[in-house]
């Protein structure tokens, strides 16, 4: 699926070289911004064309006749949306420079985070901000490439097939990694299988451009897929490219590995999180970055965004991971919590989304697993945990989540330590002001 160019998309690359940056979002608009009229089903960012020229945008790329005027500011075409993908592959092209993709069911920001803060020991890091890993993040992150950038480190999301291919020829990754392949946008992959293939389109753009994948050599999934192409391994085993061995967990339980004799210890809790830090590793190791480097890189990342964070309130302990949930990520976080909270503990769980068919038959095995875990209080919140079947009393539900505030109030949890897990959708950090 190559990308073809007419003069259009290399005269807008000659507007873009004049300015300063380029968004989506007319609320953003600096003086010498280009602003990408993007449309939706509920809104047409051409309507905003006229008031970012007045904050000071050096150039308006519209693609509704109504909104565009003949002046040098206004640059017509016919699908905004296509012009900023072409615009950023044509400008990502024109950089000799290693990129990486990254995707994957789990893991995939806080593995960003951690390899971009490795790998910024020694060279200056483009890398996608926060999450936005989709068809306008990616472009988007593709144009903060600059004549400074070393090295590119792109996070790629995707909830169907063929999604992460189209990503992968706008970014053309020379090196990529999978987090993990896990029940994640089963509505969209329709099934585990197309979660593999899906999330695997990297990989087999890597094997026909000569590009290097990173693989978890503990992951037989991974191994299977990767069996014909160059790779470069990690894991315990002694035939792994870098061999990465889980450590002792400090008091707090924090994780820490061993690696070339180093003790590395993170700030990160979670048994979920060992992939995610020896990735980082890794990558740290291929790209020549001398150890000591990878140990600062990896011992100063401190998690945020709701993303496996641990802190104390006045009352109890909080483990907030409330940014995403998936079948795969809630089993891991469960498995973790509660092999480290034998008792005295609560679980608020929301609502798994964009599950499609699978979405009860998912949540009742949350239920049934934390019911043989004999898990001491477990509120659960949203529509979907609402029609499972559920026989213990210590199970509380909730259709959403402000309609749990009053029980927390009244409740008032003590010396608790609780876990909050559910998709962004449900925004469960609200409720951290009650506990």
């Amino acid at each position: 699926m190559p990308f073809f160019y007419s003069m259009d998309t290399k005269t807008l690359y000659s507007y873009f070289l004049k300015s300063s940056s380029v968004i989506t979002d007319s609320r953003k608009t600096e003086k010498g911004t280009m602003f990408v009229c993007l449309q939706g089903e509920n809104f047409n960012g051409n309507k905003f064309a006229e008031e970012a020229l007045k904050k000071g945008a050096s150039f308006v790329v519209v693609d509704d006749l109504e909104y565009f005027k003949k002046n040098d500011q206004y640059i017509l075409v016919e699908d905004c949306l296509k012009s900023l993908q072409e615009l950023a592959h044509y400008h990502r092209i024109q950089f000799d420079i290693p990129v990486i993709g990254l995707t994957g069911s789990n893991g995939k920001t806080t593995t960003k985070e951690l390899m971009k803060s490795v790998l910024s020991e020694r060279f200056n890091i483009t890398a996608t901000f926060g999450n936005l890993n989709n068809h306008i993040g990616v472009p988007l992150t593709l144009l903060n490439i600059n004549s400074k950038t070393e090295i590119a480190l792109i996070e790629m999301g995707a909830n169907h097939k063929k999604e992460i291919d189209f990503l992968a020829h706008i970014t053309d990754p020379t090196h990529g990694y999978i987090t993990n392949f896990g029940k994640a946008h089963l509505e969209g992959f329709g099934s585990l299988a197309g979660v593999i293939k899906g999330k695997s389109e990297l990989y087999v753009y890597l094997a026909n451009n000569k590009g290097v994948a990173i693989i978890n050599f503990e992951d037989s999934l991974q191994l299977e897929h990767t069996n014909d192409q160059k790779t470069y391994s990690f894991g315990n085993s002694k035939d792994a490219a870098l061999i990465i061995k889980k450590n002792t967990i400090d008091p707090e339980g924090h994780l820490a590995v061993s690696v070339a004799g180093e003790l590395i210890q993170s700030k990160l809790k979670g048994a979920y999180n060992y992939p995610n830090i020896k990735a980082a590793i890794a990558f740290g190791f291929y790209f020549e970055i001398p150890l000591e480097m990878i140990k600062k890189g990896i011992e100063k990342y401190t998690p945020t965004n709701n993303r496996s964070q641990w802190h104390k309130t006045n009352s109890n302990t909080l483990v907030l991971d409330a940014y995403n949930a998936n079948p795969s990520s809630m089993k891991a976080a469960l498995d973790s919590f509660l092999n480290a909270t034998k008792k005295n503990h609560v679980l608020i769980l929301g609502d798994m989304l964009e599950l499609g068919e699978f979405s009860l038959e998912e949540h009742q095995k949350v239920i049934d697993y934390l019911s043989i875990q004999k898990a001491e209080c477990v509120l659960l919140i949203g529509s979907e945990f609402k029609k499972v079947q559920t026989e213990d009393s210590n199970f509380i539900k909730f259709d959403k989540t402000d309609l749990a505030i009053p029980y927390l109030q009244k409740k008032k949890f003590q010396n608790k330590t609780i876990l909050i897990k559910g998709s962004r959708g449900i925004a469960l950090e609200q409720l951290q002001g009650y506990l």
